[in-house]
């Protein structure tokens, strides 16, 4: 694993952060693989549930460093949008990752970096932490992470946020549901783990993976080509292992396979 990320498993929760403190875990290409590569190592692991996303130091991500901002004002066309993909198919990767994914942003998130928290499923920031997208105030357009911030938000809020480029508080940010809670900051690893831990022993794998599925397709879709898919999934799901075992359990009035194992571990 590249030293720019460290990853931890306690169980069933596998954590990743972004290891490059002195520069505030700024955002470039290289960091982008090492946590497209940790990710497809935690998707392959049989054992583990849920992944959280976090920072070292003081700053979850402090967007691009003045390296990658002098190396986009120097690249052509071409080297640009592969740098732009790259960045794209991380933000894809977590959003239809098949495990919940969780930012635990200790600190500012801005940019690239606000972004990387914006398309986790869940998103707890410090108290103390600055968030949002400041590219149209250097002359940049906050493009891929638009994408999915106008699915999360709304147009309205999005525009808000993203025409204005400004930064706005962990309180202010949840509000806005940016980010889903604004916690204390001695308080942010406990409320994390409380989050990961549920979703781990009270959630089925296979469940979770096919309702993020959806959420990731639905939006696109007309009411007649969604309600036939979602007739399909429904029918699928009925037949996966997990729900077998679910109802028997619920039937039976016992617990289902994956919160047994969770008190067993």
């Amino acid at each position: 694993m590249s030293s720019l990320v460290q990853t931890t498993t306690d169980g069933p929760v596998h954590t990743i952060r972004l290891n490059r403190p002195d520069k505030r875990n700024a955002l470039n290409a290289d960091l982008v693989t090492a946590l497209k590569s940790a990710l497809d190592e935690a998707e392959d692991a049989e054992d583990l549930r849920v992944v959280v996303l976090t920072g070292a130091g003081s700053a979850f991500s402090a967007g691009a460093d003045l390296s990658s901002l002098r190396a986009m004002r120097d690249a052509g066309p071409m080297e640009n949008q592969r740098d732009s993909r790259h960045l794209a198919e991380l933000f894809r990767q977590i959003y239809q990752h098949p495990m919940p994914v969780i930012a635990k942003a200790n600190g500012h998130a801005i940019g690239g970096g606000c972004g990387l928290a914006a398309v986790c499923d869940f998103a707890y920031a410090a108290e103390g932490a600055k968030l949002g997208f400041t590219e149209v105030r250097i002359g940049f357009v906050p493009a891929i992470v638009m994408v999915f911030l106008r699915r999360k938000l709304g147009e309205a809020r999005a525009r808000d946020l993203l025409l204005r480029g400004r930064l706005v508080d962990a309180t202010t940010a949840a509000d806005l549901g940016l980010v889903t809670r604004a916690v204390p900051e001695g308080a942010l690893d406990e409320a994390v783990e409380d989050l990961a831990r549920e979703l781990a022993r009270d959630t089925s794998g296979s469940a979770v993976a096919l309702t993020k599925q959806m959420l990731a397709q639905v939006p696109g879709m007309g009411l007649d080509e969604a309600l036939d898919y979602a007739v399909q999934m429904n029918a699928f799901a009925r037949g996966t292992d997990d729900c077998q075992a679910g109802i028997d359990a619920f039937l039976n009035d016992q617990d289902p396979p994956w919160k047994q194992a969770a008190s067993e571990a």
